[in-house]
């Protein structure tokens, strides 16, 4: 998993709240759990005006110009801004698989589903819970100002605005250990790789008859 210290990004922001995982990526998507290549998919059914498919050529499909990921403006984003209760439905990992292949690191909201919550931190995306108010203002500084961009610094727990403010959140210690030094959960064992290595060594020994 890649590390996360400080990250700069254009904003694009989901004036939506209620996102659900199949709003983020469809159901048909989900026979695949090799983790990448779901980035063309993300937001399908509102990104693009016909149906997708697993598998399919998307570079010809015609994109939905109502829907901010087509405008122009937004392209290359990878600070999402989102509203209340963001990722919820089904408890697909699915759907931080494909917000991060797109590009999104970093996700602004008041709320999110548990799981989707969980699961964003697990494969290298920044969840950050900020208050409604803080998060209309944000809307409205990314509607008013093209180019909008945001720095998150992990390690002081600060976004910093284009005027220089900071705006301060919270996050938990650990999670914030995983995410500085690039631990998934998978990581975070082989940490420990020696100790149990010696561990099954001793076993063997004195328990011969578990591994006859």
């Amino acid at each position: 998993m890649r590390k996360f210290t400080v990250q700069s990004g254009l904003v694009m922001p989901l004036d939506r709240a209620n996102v659900d995982t199949d709003f983020i990526i469809p159901k048909q998507f989900l026979k695949s759990i090799k983790r990448s290549g779901f980035g063309v998919n993300l937001f399908d059914e509102h990104r693009y005006l016909d149906k997708g498919e697993p598998g399919r050529d998307n570079s010809g499909r015609p994109l939905n110009p109502d829907f901010v990921m087509n405008q122009p403006r937004y392209k290359g984003a990878s600070v999402l801004l989102a509203r209340e209760n963001f990722g919820c439905g089904s408890s697909r990992e699915h759907a931080p698989w494909a917000l991060d292949d797109y590009g999104f690191r970093i996700i602004i909201a008041p709320s999110y589903a548990d799981i989707f919550f969980n699961n964003c931190f697990k494969n290298g995306i920044l969840p950050i819970v900020l208050d409604r108010k803080i998060v209309d203002g944000l809307f409205a500084e990314v509607e008013a100002q093209e180019g909008y961009s945001l720095t998150v610094d992990l390690e002081k727990q600060v976004i910093i605005r284009p005027s220089g403010e900071t705006i301060p959140f919270n996050v938990d210690s650990f999670r914030k250990y995983c995410l500085l030094n690039g631990l998934d959960d998978i990581g975070i064992t082989l940490q420990d790789a020696e100790e149990i290595k010696t561990f099954e060594s001793t076993w063997r020994k004195t328990s011969p008859w578990y591994f006859a």
